[in-house]
């Protein structure tokens, strides 16, 4: 995965090289272009200091370490990013899951940010101790969808349940807006809208079950399928809920 711990190189220059320079500068004087558009290059992730990225416009560098600008560098503007996590149970803060360490191999190609992960959040959010599909996003119309359509949007839980389900117990359940069926012995699938916090436990109580565990594996049309538990990636352009 991504790793974004500065290097012992670029930390020294820093704390005992008094003849340094802004990293913008070196970029605006060996590109060359302005300084904003040097910042933008840093910004943008595609500038590194002796082979480590940095996206710190205010980072300094030594004349003897090398700056290179990505051959595909861009000062094209960073998008807001929506992020999908595989939230495990008992995780009280799930942001605090997100950086590049976390970052799924599962899915190549994706570039990781350190501003991706500024200014996230968090929407249809997980009780603590449900798993599943968490959505994290600083794009406005994102969050304007799952906020103002939140109600109309349809999750998929799968709830593991024990005890002895009542005689009509799960006719019962299907008086819900949405469809409740068994996927085995012990486990029931939700299709529900307007899933509020404790709604299933209620609903479950009430015919005889008691919860175990839940996870919710889609949010609409997204779906977790196969992101690992504590991993994530970004939701792709093509993709919509």
């Amino acid at each position: 995965m991504i790793s974004t711990a500065p290097s012992p190189s670029l930390e020294t220059s820093l704390d005992n090289d008094d003849n340094t320079v802004r990293l913008s500068k070196r970029v605006a004087d060996e590109r060359p272009c302005s300084r904003r558009e040097a910042e933008l290059y840093i910004e943008g992730g595609f500038v590194s200091v002796d082979g480590q990225l940095v996206e710190e416009v205010g980072a300094r560098v030594a004349p003897h370490q090398k700056v290179t600008v990505a051959e595909d560098a861009t000062l094209l503007e960073i998008v807001p990013v929506t992020i999908l996590l595989h939230k495990p149970a008992g995780a009280t803060q799930p942001l605090h899951l997100l950086n590049g360490d976390t970052l799924t191999r599962s899915v190549p190609g994706q570039r990781f940010l350190k501003r991706h992960i500024t200014g996230q959040q968090e929407l249809l959010a997980l009780d603590a101790k449900v798993s599943g599909l968490a959505v994290f996003t600083q794009d406005f119309r994102v969050n304007r969808k799952l906020t103002d359509e939140a109600a109309k949007i349809e999750q998929e839980i799968i709830v593991e349940v024990t005890g002895q389900i009542i005689e009509g117990g799960l006719q019962q359940l299907n008086q819900i807006n949405g469809k409740v069926s068994w996927q085995n012995e012990t486990r029931l699938r939700f299709a529900i809208k307007n899933a509020k916090p404790g709604l299933i436990e209620k609903l479950c109580k009430e015919v005889g079950l008691k919860v175990v565990a839940m996870k919710r594996i889609r949010i609409g049309r997204i779906s977790m399928a196969s992101l690992p538990s504590g991993e994530w990636r970004y939701l792709q352009n093509y993709e919509r809920f």
